[in-house]
């Protein structure tokens, strides 16, 4: 049974997005957008504001829809083969039975959103919905691109993604039961907790990926490359913990007592995951954690003045409005870490003299630096892909030989040569 859709011209489209807008927005003459199987291939929502919009059935394939809202949105059953939703925010939307073949999720928002199996009611071409089809349809996202997403709490059950391209995204908590991930490439993905039994994970890519509190052993492994990945820390790293918080505290005494008592914290080398939120909020200055495990880590307003974080593993760490001026930060891993607010600028040693922060050869893939003050910092040769810049002070910063492709937000200043 065929099926015809209504195609949809552009100028009519962007007359119903602005009503929705305005219904989003709670203004008056606003309307909800249902476009229930209508063909919208090829047509622009670039930056729409389409939270909650109806799209069930439709097809939206080659769509550009980068930097859309699309929260709770319902994509049930539609075609968005080759789209463009690079950027977009589709929390808690319903992708079931989507097609997303060779579509484009870089650095999208998918939190909780579920792409699982779905059963459509497909109307008769001229009799409509007196007579309908049932039709099943997997998810399918072969050969789409995730790098950079956050997929936290997604539902991917059974989805089919051979060869898709996770690369650093995070995935915290994902529900990949039954998913065909043949050939993905998953490198640097952040899976803590995600659910893999039955994953098909054959002649994918797991370099560097953070398999903690992942049952990894429940997945089809055949060919699965996981060189360098990290998996749940073992008992002597959580016998440490304790150990490795009393000098955390002993810190923080030396700094409120102006070094009278206590001592700078050395981690050097050390795991310190088991202390997930525990130094939120801590005075650390002149901490040396040169190759510490700092992955996820809650450092929230940490004060961390002349620390020493070379090449120290802090991927997906939360460090807002954390305190870095002077860091020595070269080699560091901070993909997908949020740095919103963090202040990195020059040090204050004297009347004429500062130390400048260093995060040379450092790797920033898809991190949040919203606002951060980055003030004559060293970026030379740091990877900047996909970084979110709005609102940062990069005054006289150093980007010689600096990654910035797809980065957003960069500013107009002028940078050091």
């Amino acid at each position: 049974m065929s099926m015809v859709r209504r195609k949809l011209a552009q100028g009519d489209l962007n007359m119903l997005m602005a009503a929705h807008a305005r219904f989003v927005e709670g203004k008056a003459g606003g309307r909800r957008l249902a476009l229930k199987f209508v063909d919208l291939s090829g047509l622009d929502m670039r930056g729409a504001l389409l939270d909650d919009a109806d799209f069930t059935g439709s097809s939206l394939e080659g769509t550009r829809m980068a930097g859309a809202r699309l929260e709770r949105a319902l994509l049930f059953g539609c075609d968005l083969r080759g789209a463009d939703l690079s950027g977009a925010c589709l929390k808690r939307a319903d992708i079931r039975g989507t097609c997303l073949q060779g579509a484009n999720l870089s650095m999208a928002d998918l939190t909780q959103a579920d792409f699982r199996e779905g059963i459509i009611a497909i109307p008769h071409a001229t009799k409509g919905l007196a007579q309908v089809k049932h039709e099943e349809r997997p998810g399918q996202a072969d050969g789409a691109r995730f790098a950079g997403a956050t997929l936290d709490g997604s539902r991917f059950d059974g989805v089919s993604a051979c060869k898709a391209d996770f690369t650093d995204c995070s995935m915290k908590g994902a529900r990949l039961t039954g998913a065909n991930l043949k050939d993905a490439d998953l490198s640097g993905a952040m899976l803590e907790g995600a659910h893999v039994g039955g994953t098909n994970l054959a002649g994918a890519r797991l370099v560097g990926a953070d398999l903690s509190g992942v049952a990894i052993e429940n997945a089809k492994l055949d060919r699965t490359d996981m060189t360098g990945s990290l998996r749940t820390p073992g008992a002597d790293v959580l016998d440490r913990a304790e150990t490795l918080m009393e000098m955390a505290l002993d810190a923080n005494a030396w700094a409120e007592s102006g070094g009278v008592l206590g001592m700078p914290a050395v981690f050097d080398g050390e795991d310190l995951r088991p202390l997930a939120k525990r130094l939120a909020g801590l005075k650390l200055p002149a901490l040396s954690a040169k190759g510490a495990c700092m992955v996820g880590l809650d450092l929230r307003g940490v004060q961390m003045q002349g620390a020493n974080l070379e090449r120290a593993d802090l991927r997906g760490a939360d460090l807002r409005g954390a305190d870095l001026r002077g860091a020595k930060m070269s080699g560091a891993l901070l993909n997908k870490a949020d740095l919103g607010g963090v202040h990195l600028g020059p040090l204050p040693l004297g009347p004429s003299r500062s130390m400048h922060s260093n995060l040379s050869e450092s790797r920033l893939r898809y991190t949040r630096l919203i606002g951060a003050d980055l003030t004559r910092v060293c970026l030379d040769k740091a990877d900047l892909s996909g970084a979110d810049l709005t609102g940062a002070n990069m005054k006289e910063a150093s980007l010689v030989g600096t990654r910035i492709d797809h980065a957003t937000g960069l500013p107009s200043v002028p940078v050091a040569a």
